[in-house]
């Protein structure tokens, strides 16, 4: 058999304070019932190991031998113990947030500085990196959260949607759209298109919207990020396509935007856990932060994402 934990804590409190009775009154019990459990522990051992005098307690070498294990063992238990309450407690602990490159750029300065302000014990951490690998993540156990637009029943998350995202024409300050205060596909059919490539989802939704409106998709231009697209258009070279979240990537740069209509192409931009493993009380603290800055960086979800001079 094994000395059960309230055992060893009897042993310990009586070799740190030299004395049953101080020992006793240490650890909340009656000197009697901490003598019965040292005797007990002592049977269970099958040696002796406190010498007792009228004045003293001292440890016998076997006592000695134990204690070295013995106490260094309640210390872990003590710390490991300690780590837990903390973690519940978010005065420690860290969260793994796994979202696509622009949309971590749109929402991180806010996302870190939010959650230092609220909860400065738990640690964040942001990684970049492409909508299929977000999957991949937070099944993998790699990532505790994770923000994107993601397919309907996508096996092995469960989410909920923060915000809208829908398709927006980007153009730059001179472009005579800029005097428009609205835009439908039929309005760009006789534009230069910028719009990425075949490999992007959001090369679907633009074939998409165009479909929707009985228009065929020409582009006159192609490129694979959206950071190139927003940089020709910013050039003059064309009207690019894309979601509204790329507002984030203007920076000040004299591009403007207007959502595109007739028909309006929506998509929900989700926060998504893994299904089978139950959150962190440090991923529940932060999930509502994150809601709340995707909100925040899309103005009324996106809504307002086309007024001219908005910012991101």
């Amino acid at each position: 058999m094994r000395p059960t934990l309230r055992q060893i804590e009897c042993f310990a409190a009586v070799v740190e304070c030299g004395n049953f009775s101080r020992a006793a009154e240490r650890i909340g019990t009656t000197q009697a019932n901490l003598s019965h459990a040292v005797r007990d522990l002592e049977a269970l051992l099958g040696t002796r190991l406190f010498d007792r005098t009228t004045r003293r307690v001292d440890l016998t070498e076997a006592g000695q031998a134990f204690a070295r294990g013995a106490l260094s063992g309640l210390a872990e238990i003590d710390r490991a113990a300690q780590e837990v309450r903390d973690l519940g407690r978010l005065s420690r602990g860290a969260v793994r947030i796994a979202a696509p490159p622009l949309l971590a750029a749109a929402i991180s300065p806010r996302l870190l500085a939010e959650a230092a302000r609220l909860h400065p014990g738990l640690e964040i951490r942001i990684e970049d990196v492409a909508t299929d690998r977000i999957v991949e993540q937070i099944i993998a156990g790699r990532a505790d959260l994770g923000v994107g637009t993601f397919a309907a029943g996508e096996p092995g998350l469960e989410g909920q949607s923060a915000v809208q995202d829908r398709l927006m024409a980007f153009f730059a300050a001179g472009h005579p759209l800029a005097r428009r205060d609205s835009l439908s596909w039929a309005d760009l059919a006789g534009e230069r298109l910028i719009a990425l490539t075949r490999e992007s989802n959001i090369r679907l939704l633009v074939e998409f919207g165009f479909d929707g409106a009985g228009l065929p998709l020409r582009p006159a231009l192609e490129v694979h990020q959206i950071h190139t697209a927003l940089a020709l258009a910013e050039a003059g070279a064309g009207v690019a396509v894309l979601p509204s979240y790329s507002l984030a990537a203007r920076h000040g740069r004299p591009i403007l935007a207007l959502p595109v209509t007739d028909p309006a192409v929506v998509r929900d931009i989700r926060i998504v856990t893994a299904r089978d493993r139950a959150p962190s009380p440090a991923t529940q603290a932060i999930r509502p932060i994150l809601r709340h800055t995707l909100r925040a960086a899309f103005p009324e979800g996106a809504e307002r994402g086309g007024e001219r001079g908005g910012g991101a």
